[in-house]
């Protein structure tokens, strides 16, 4: 593989803890070059999160250089080729160079090899199969550089061939148009999308479910969910999908990109969202929340002013409450004043407690919790002004009218 040009790595790339892995590296005869998506974001200049490497040596070798050189490693894919290596606190995925022996649209079988080429034919999009040296050297065996230049998601080769292999690349290739794409989408790709959607059922809903939200979180991810259901590859697991007039408004309040949030803002308003939850495998509390997105109670008094947005941050709690406040896309009201409200202000405790209708006379029962519930009621309706001393007060009024 000839080298390309050279870039300048970022700080996250050049740091002493990396220079130390691929000094310790090489000096066990191990070649390494870093790969995938921390080159692809350093060509572009955005942030770097996870750092992977490409190496030209089975995992038992390169453990042996790290070892060699103290540096803790573990084994967290040796079918796979792949062994991490912690240097400094700091975690980095070494995999060793691969290639397809068989696939089946879930997983693949791979044998390892030193040829580089290889190891980028078997990748899906162009500029995930960016490699580059500790120095900046940047490798680019399909044009992938040029294609984040023109904002183009292309598969490497035959799209039908890459998605046959793995299945999840339908749903991967509208995730990274939505991070990196802009129109007119690549018509091969979006094609050989349209021809596999049916197909997507197959797959594990926790990966399907993980695609979706990383979607979702993109900066503006609409036209690329557009371009999903119109390829039909929402049919399976997200029937309930209601379009994104919701969602663009969302995007434009929301001060922070929460996939989950953006989830509920496609849904049909009637939507199920335990069945969403189930069919998707969100976990419990991801379940509990969209629930209480999609819930048509309370209703979101967002025209009532300060004393209705109080009762609604001390129903719901403050993230609900500014959940179902940045959906309320449609709602009359100042939603600009009730969100800096939900954000700063703290809801207050209930100054009495069932103790204190115990010492009435009354017994543990549903009437404590009724008499209570009352005195809530009014609490809130006050606005919160009533302090103990009041509340007492009105649970005495109410105790000797039961």
């Amino acid at each position: 593989m000839k080298a390309s040009d050279k870039i300048a790595l970022p700080e996250r790339m050049r740091d002493p803890s990396a220079l130390r892995l691929f000094a310790a590296l090489k000096a066990g005869g191990v070649e390494a070059r870093f790969v995938g998506g921390c080159v692809r974001n350093a060509v572009l200049g955005r942030d770097i999160d996870d750092i992977d490497m490409a190496v030209s040596a089975p995992p038992e070798t390169v453990m042996r250089a790290l070892n060699a050189a103290k540096i803790k490693n573990v084994p967290t894919g040796l079918k796979h080729g792949t062994v991490t290596a912690i240097v400094e606190g700091r975690p980095y995925e070494l995999t060793t160079l691969r290639r397809d022996v068989e696939t089946d649209g879930r997983h693949a079988v791979v044998a390892f090899t030193d040829d580089w080429q290889e190891d980028a034919a078997r990748r899906d999009f162009t500029f995930n199969a960016l490699y580059a040296d500790p120095d900046g050297t940047l490798y680019d065996p399909f044009d992938g550089r040029a294609d984040l230049a023109q904002h183009k998601v292309r598969f490497i080769g035959d799209p039908d061939q890459r998605i046959v292999e793995d299945r999840l690349r339908v749903m991967r290739f509208f995730r990274f148009h939505a991070w990196y794409g802009a129109p007119p989408i690549d018509g091969a790709a979006f094609q050989a999308c349209v021809r596999h959607a049916g197909a997507l059922g197959s797959l594990s809903a926790e990966r399907v479910a993980k695609e979706l939200l990383r979607l979702l979180t993109a900066p503006d991810p609409a036209d690329a969910i557009e371009a999903m259901s119109e390829a039909g590859a929402l049919d399976h697991w997200l029937p309930e999908y209601d379009g994104t007039r919701r969602l663009r408004a969302l995007i434009q309040r929301e001060p922070k990109a929460d996939g989950l949030r953006r989830l509920a803002a496609i849904l049909d308003a009637e939507a199920d969202a335990t069945a969403i939850g189930k069919r998707l495998k969100l976990s419990t509390q991801q379940a509990l929340r969209l629930e209480i997105m999609l819930a048509h109670e309370p209703v979101m008094n967002v025209a009532g002013g300060v004393k209705a947005w109080r009762a609604g941050i001390y129903r719901l709690g403050a993230s609900l409450y500014i959940d179902r406040l940045l959906l309320a896309v449609d709602a009359a009201g100042d939603w600009r004043a009730a969100l800096a409200l939900a954000e700063s202000w703290t809801a207050p405790e209930l100054p009495i407690s069932g103790g204190d209708a115990l010492k009435l006379g009354f017994k543990p029962g549903p009437k404590v919790g009724a008499l209570l519930d009352q005195v809530e009621q009014w609490w809130i309706a006050g606005d919160f002004a009533a302090d103990r001393a009041a509340c007492l007060a009105e649970l005495e009024r109410l105790a000797k009218n039961t």
